[in-house]
């Protein structure tokens, strides 16, 4: 029995909690993955999970098993790494409009810096779980919350609200916010709930309710219906920005500004960093700052400064400042 790779294998289950989706990531059929999960309890002597129709569940004995493992298992890659070139994959989370936007100039420059290097991005609105969905890196929107990462600021995304020349000439131009009131909105699942808090530059906030025209659950639906003059929507300047430079796009209420959206850049921390994953962020830590600091020419300078030292855990580490 190769105990390396029953401890990996049990990893992705427990990480997984689920036997089938471990099955998928390790390209193995459901019933072999169960089998080695009993014989890696007969070779212990001990039970390591509770498995009922509800899901898996680790006993006290297969918790500190797999605390064990993810010990070793991050020795052993680490030592691997530091003998040899290492060319395993690196797998990346991030919003659909992130990694569209963002993300190609990160693979452009990991192309030439890593060419041995293979990267796999999974794009999913939703905040990402980096130990549940077997990621090394994530992008996120929004301030991070407590979890088994480091985060390291990348930056702020500007928002605009924003509709087509055409939907505006139909339906009437809009002065002040009550007037999103009488107007279609189309609104992205993972951007908030039916309001929306808008600020002018003297600071005085205003709050609007939104009624739902049409919900989606990816942002390219809804800006490709914002483009088709379908209603009014909020546009991400990295993403929208060339739609608004050739007049596709407009801004709506100018004078107004949605509150940026920190962006972050997590790195799990709950074993080893591999070489392989360290050379890919400082790859994404060079590259994506840049392009928010250009996304908005008047956008206050302390949200385009560079990137604070990164957090764990949701909490900034000292004397870390990024490469």
């Amino acid at each position: 029995m190769n105990l390396l790779e029953m401890m990996r294998m049990y990893v992705r289950v427990v990480e997984r909690g689920s036997i089938s989706a471990a099955a998928r990531d390790l390209d193995m059929g459901q019933p072999a993955v169960s089998e080695r999960v009993d014989r890696l309890e007969r070779f212990l002597g001990l039970r390591l999970l509770h498995r009922s129709t509800r899901g898996l569940q680790c006993t006290s004995e297969g918790q500190t098993f797999y605390a064990c493992a993810q010990r070793v298992l991050g020795a052993v890659e680490q030592a691997l790494a530091e003998v040899r070139q290492d060319r395993g994959v690196v797998r990346i989370g991030a919003p659909h409009w992130v990694g569209e936007a963002l993300l190609p100039a990160v693979f452009l420059r990991a192309r030439d810096a890593l060419p041995a290097q293979r990267v796999e991005l999974c794009l999913r609105d939703a905040q990402a779980d980096l130990v549940a969905e077997g990621l090394d890196l994530a992008l996120r929107l929004g301030p991070p919350d407590e979890g088994a990462f480091t985060a390291c600021p990348l930056g702020h995304a500007t928002r605009w609200l924003a509709a087509s020349p055409q939907y505006l000439a139909r339906h009437g131009g809009i002065a002040t916010p009550a007037d999103l009131a009488g107007h279609a909105f189309l609104h992205v699942r993972e951007d908030g709930g039916d309001e929306l808090l808008l600020s002018d530059a003297a600071g005085r906030a205003a709050r609007v309710a939104m009624p739902r025209q049409l919900t989606v659950s990816h942002w390219r639906p809804a800006y490709e219906m914002m483009l088709a003059g379908l209603g009014v929507g909020v546009a991400y300047a990295p993403a929208c920005r060339e739609a608004l430079a050739r007049g596709a796009l407009v801004r709506v209420l100018p004078g107004y500004a949605l509150a940026p959206l920190a962006l972050s850049l997590l790195v799990r921390s709950d074993r080893l960093v591999p070489v392989r994953v360290n050379a890919v962020a400082e790859i994404v830590r060079a590259c994506v700052p840049p392009q928010l600091a250009q996304q908005d020419p008047e956008a206050p300078a302390a949200a385009l400064s560079a990137p604070s030292a990164p957090r764990r855990n949701g909490r900034q580490l000292p004397g870390a400042p990024p490469a």
